[in-house]
């Protein structure tokens, strides 16, 4: 077949693809651009230090500013790079403006093909009140919750939340219709606590998302976070590929993700695809997307629905064989699956972990500094997704996520060997990183039990992480940096700073032979 021939039926077509997105999701989306013989144009702003996925893609253009809302949260700089360039398509990747309903239909206003789904899917999944109602009526079962409604007077508002959180029941959770990750999220345990968490809450979700509703919702006590990816076309078609577990977080944020689920059985997973499905054709879904429950015991709660491509994506492409990002393309093209649900089947297990520039014994502060040594895991089984390479400075204006490393064995037992092996074989010197924090999580006794839960972090480090050994990771880094030809210099005061002499962080040099 020659460039673009797997294109020929499809009524909409283009052959150059905008990335609306930077770093490793930006590099994934560039690499399923080549092997779709599709072009593929990278975005960048000031605060980009020549980044990977510039390097990586056909072309690139400028986008003149140094701060997310005049670059990559702004979509009209966005649709003009896409014309002065000449491509035809966009996709957003996850992030940014993934899940923004006006952007997809600026894109769309502006003849270019929108690699996402419909404007009025995001929208409707977005606002998370209006969500659950949507759930409701397409029969997916919910957390217990109730709706506030803001009439101006916060002393209505007062009374209002102290008799709808009666109904409800404590312990319960405060969330911000249009949050996310989080955000405008407070967890109340007693009326006691209900009006300073509420003004907490709708203070952040004005701030964040730039509209204040929030809602109430049961607070599940220890219970697992299973999500199920689907596909859908513009024809009608749907299909799930099988769950993710996904329950170890902090702060609210995926640390782990594993499929598929230890403790998922066949009948539940098959009640939840079809939960997940309902959902997604309950508002016309096209593309990929996922949807994400709470589960306890065997039953499952709707969570909420992302209607873009998940950072965890790759887990599900290693256990079913399917390139999601090509599905995007061919669906965004206007073509019609060609899976069907028998078709797909979990091949092995497979694990991801996220590798951030963070101090984990620190409350998981982020972490900036050079790449001065970068030596990722290789081997069969491995797949490593990254933005970043060796010399690379990890900085404040981004997100510190650095990779994600994901492993593939015949069964979950030699996935989790995989992975302690690849961890303990990754080195990276110049910024403070969490690998040794992953390292004892996948090593912890409850995990390979495959007893995972939202609150494994609290439960299992209650006071919080910290290395087994004092100063271990300067030890293991200086004994790296030393395999790899690095060496310490001497060092001393500096503007009247002491420097300690035996931080790698700050001493390391190359030397090559």
């Amino acid at each position: 077949m020659g460039a673009l021939d797997w294109m020929t039926e499809a009524p909409f077509k283009f052959s150059k693809v905008l990335i609306a997105n930077r770093g490793e999701i930006a590099c994934r989306i560039i690499r399923a651009c080549r092997e779709m013989s599709l072009a593929s144009v990278a975005i960048y702003s000031d605060a980009d230090n020549d980044p990977l996925h510039v390097e990586m893609a056909d072309e690139s253009i400028h986008l003149p500013g140094d701060d997310l809302a005049s670059t990559y949260l702004s979509g009209s700089a966005i649709i003009n790079a896409c014309r002065a360039v000449g491509a035809d398509a966009i996709h957003p990747g996850y992030g940014f403006l993934s899940e923004r309903a006006d952007f997809a239909e600026l894109v769309e206003a502006s003849g270019i093909i929108w690699i996402g789904p419909p404007a009025k899917a995001i929208d409707s999944m977005g606002d998370k009140v209006r969500a659950r109602r949507l759930m409701a009526e397409a029969g997916v079962p919910l957390v217990p919750g109730a709706e506030l409604v803001d009439s101006g007077d916060l002393s209505e508002v007062m009374a209002q939340l102290h008799a709808r959180a009666a109904e409800v029941g404590f312990p319960l959770l405060l969330k911000a219709s249009a949050g996310g990750g989080g955000k405008g999220m407070r967890a109340v345990d007693g009326a006691g606590e209900l009006d300073s968490a509420y003004l907490s809450a709708q203070r952040e979700a004005q701030s964040s998302f730039g509209d204040g509703t929030v809602y109430l919702e049961r607070r599940l006590i220890s219970p697992r976070h299973i999500e199920i990816q689907v596909l859908c076309d513009t024809h009608g078609n749907g299909v799930h590929l099988l769950e993710r577990e996904c329950s170890i977080q902090r702060r609210h944020q995926k640390v782990v993700e594993e499929a598929p689920s230890p403790h998922i059985s066949e009948s539940l997973r098959n009640e939840m695809g079809a939960a997940a499905l309902a959902a997604a054709q309950s508002v016309h879904y096209v593309g990929a997307g996922t949807v994400e429950f709470l589960v306890l015991e065997d039953e499952f709660f709707f969570l909420e629905m992302n209607t873009r491509l998940q950072v965890e994506h790759p887990v599900t492409e290693m256990v079913t064989g399917v390139d999601l990002v090509q599905e995007q393309f061919r669906i965004g093209c206007g073509l019609p699956l060609t899976l069907n649900q028998e078709d797909i089947t979990p091949r092995g297990h497979a694990i991801e972990v996220r590798i951030y520039a963070e101090d984990a014994g620190n409350d998981f502060l982020p972490a900036t500094g050079p790449l001065s040594l970068w030596r990722p895991p290789v081997g069969p089984g491995i797949r490593l997704d990254s933005g970043v390479r060796e010399g690379d400075e990890v900085s404040i204006d981004f997100d510190p996520m650095l990779a994600k490393l994901v492993v593939h064995g015949s069964d979950r037992a030699r996935a989790i060997e995989r992975m302690r092996g690849a961890l303990t074989d990754f080195v990276i010197l110049g910024t403070t990183t969490n690998i040794e924090f992953l390292h004892d999580v996948v090593s912890h006794p409850s995990f390979v039990e495959g007893d995972t839960t939202t609150d494994f972090i609290e439960q299992h480090w209650p006071s919080g992480w910290s290395a087994q050994v004092e100063d271990s990771v300067a030890v293991i880094a200086a004994a790296s940096g030393e395999k790899w030809g690095l060496y310490l210099e001497e060092v001393g005061e500096s503007s009247g700073d002491l420097v300690d002499p035996y931080n790698p962080f700050m001493t390391l040099s190359r030397n090559f032979p």
